[in-house]
């Protein structure tokens, strides 16, 4: 068998969550709220993005026999899907699996797309993440060399709307306690090995950010969301965010100090008035011919 094809027959274990009340707070703190609704137990509502963080199985591409050179992986893409309301506390299981690997060829690293599908403990399926990691010593795996598919070009027109958007600078720290202990986001020494001047903030971080400041009023008809990780963000800058709005919800993309940090960014909103998740799931599985 091909690497290809043993990364593709990767067998996870299976990851259980017992989520906390705490643990949605915390996430909320970790990307910026001050918002009494997201970080008090007896009103508490959950931001979307924190599906990234449930259920999650950790840095498998070092702690699983992958034969990666883990040391060497970098975060490219994040997509996330609700099928209903996250809870804020609860039992949540997942088990992941690679569903692409688009190798670019040796020397020239492979991009690995691994899909976890969140269950409640009612069997019920809550979201679906899609993680997308580009291991930069890692082509060459063998397979089918098929190309990853182009995002889709961002409005070629003004934006409808600027929102600058600031991290504090503890929130590396803060947002590691959400299940993402890499020293790069901590350690300085860590950080230079991996070629920074120092921590970095983590790009799901930067995601939540977005997630709870780009449409606050409409946080809560969020299903889907999506961005492209090009760029680093040390904690205490400040996003300057970029919105279009679009039929579906809007297009975004963010830049901080000149830099493009977050690209080819989507969010899906659910139709109409309430929040109905489940017919905006079906909408989106229309569109995708699933």
């Amino acid at each position: 068998m091909s690497r290809y094809d043993d990364l593709m027959a990767l067998e996870f274990p299976e990851t259980v969550q017992h989520l906390t009340r705490r643990d949605t707070i915390l996430y909320a703190l970790g990307v910026g709220a001050e918002e009494l609704d997201l970080v008090i137990e007896d009103r508490l509502r959950p931001i979307p993005s924190m599906a990234v963080t449930l259920a999650y199985p950790g840095f498998w591409y070092r702690d699983l026999r992958t034969g990666l050179d883990h040391a060497r992986v970098v975060h490219a893409a994040e997509r996330f899907t609700l099928h209903r309301p996250l809870p804020v506390e609860g039992e949540l299981c997942a088990r992941p699996r690679i569903t692409a690997i688009h190798d670019k060829g040796a020397g020239r690293g492979a991009l690995i797309e691994s899909t976890r599908t969140i269950t409640d403990v009612q069997g019920r399926d809550v979201a679906t993440v899609v993680q997308t990691a580009f291991c930069l010593a890692d082509g060459g795996l063998g397979g089918p060399q098929v190309p990853p598919p182009a995002p889709e070009p961002m409005p070629d027109r003004a934006p409808d709307m600027r929102v600058q958007v600031p991290t504090d600078p503890r929130a590396a720290l803060i947002y590691r306690l959400s299940g993402d202990p890499n020293p790069l986001h901590y350690d300085p020494a860590a950080a230079r090995r991996a070629g920074f001047d120092g921590p970095v903030l983590h790009g799901l971080a930067s995601m939540g950010h977005v997630c709870r400041l780009l449409c606050p009023d409409e946080m809560d008809r969020i299903v889907e969301m999506e961005c492209r990780f090009t760029g680093f963000v040390r904690p205490g800058e400040r996003l300057r965010v970029d919105r279009w709005d679009t039929p579906e919800g809007y297009r975004f993309s963010a830049t901080v100090e000149g830099r493009r940090a977050l690209d080819a960014g989507r969010i899906r909103l659910a139709p109409g008035p309430g929040n109905d998740i489940a017919a905006a799931l079906e909408s989106t599985k229309l569109e995708r011919g699933m």
